[in-house]
């Protein structure tokens, strides 16, 4: 359970973070807007042309009598559009952390900077970084929706499917929204996708605690806009500690000073 505090802190930590570095907080909420400002045109666009959409892919309900055309196609697509919001929900970190790849890999630097010893640097040219962020961001997509299916499964299940279900499907959330965020510190470490996700396995009580409460603030895509600055910080300080536990005990040298310690080496990327 301590564990589960101690990944709370360090989402608290990355807040106050960004609160003290003003320049940064709103540096950082810039690809969040913009990736708000485009899901909204696509859920609006979604809201007016579902009903033609659901009309084109049901020709054999035109001949139909009422109430019966008018149930179906009304149920689809207040189905499509809750998808599309499902979706919006489910991928909008995913996209913010892509889009801000920039912006989020100068933040954590930043963090990196203000807390002392090594700023690590992957060398690796814009285009191979949004590369490499976008197929591990597919992967992790993909396991969200494998487990995703399972649950919906089980949540046919008469009382543990309304309980237990929806608290392990925050918790899958949770541990892999803290994989997508600590991704931007531990990619510029040199740790591949499987690493990183060996090291987040190891405290995974830890990771729970940092992944779960954004994952229930972030259902809210605007909530989520303001949060990630914070996020990303706090993410940040959670992979330096993860890669180097000595140093959350003993923070050593603090910024400016040559003596950074003995940094993790790094893993070459993979292809």
């Amino acid at each position: 359970m301590s564990d589960l505090g101690a990944g709370f802190g360090y989402l608290m930590k990355g807040q106050r973070w960004v609160a003290q570095h003003g320049r940064w907080f709103g540096f950082g909420l810039l690809p969040g807007l913009v990736t708000l400002v485009v899901y909204a045109g696509a859920l609006i666009g979604l809201g007016y042309g579902a009903d033609d959409l659901v009309g084109w892919a049901t020709p054999f309900a035109d001949d139909w009598s009422s109430p019966w055309q008018g149930l179906l196609r009304t149920g689809l697509t207040a189905f499509v559009f809750v998808f599309g919001l499902f979706l919006a929900v489910i991928t909008f970190t995913a996209v913010t952390l892509l889009v801000g790849q920039p912006f989020y890999e100068s933040l954590s630097e930043e963090v990196d900077r203000s807390e002392g010893g090594d700023v690590p640097e992957s060398g690796l040219p814009l285009w191979r970084e949004l590369w490499i962020s976008a197929r591990d961001s597919l992967r992790i997509l993909l396991r969200v929706a494998l487990y995703g299916i399972v649950l919906f499964a089980c949540g046919f299940i008469p009382v543990i499917g309304q309980t237990v279900v929806p608290a392990i499907g925050f918790c899958v959330s949770g541990y892999f929204l803290a994989e997508e965020l600590t991704a931007v510190a531990l990619q510029r470490r040199g740790m591949a996708l499987k690493d990183r996700l060996v090291l987040l396995r190891g405290r995974r009580m830890l990771v729970l605690g940092f992944g779960v409460p954004l994952t229930l603030a972030f259902l809210v895509p605007v909530v989520a806009v303001f949060l990630m600055p914070g996020a990303v910080a706090g993410a940040t300080l959670l992979a330096r500690d993860l890669v180097d536990p000595d140093a959350a005990a003993d923070p050593g040298p603090g910024p400016g000073t040559a003596d950074s310690g003995d940094a993790p080496v790094p893993r070459a990327w993979s292809a």
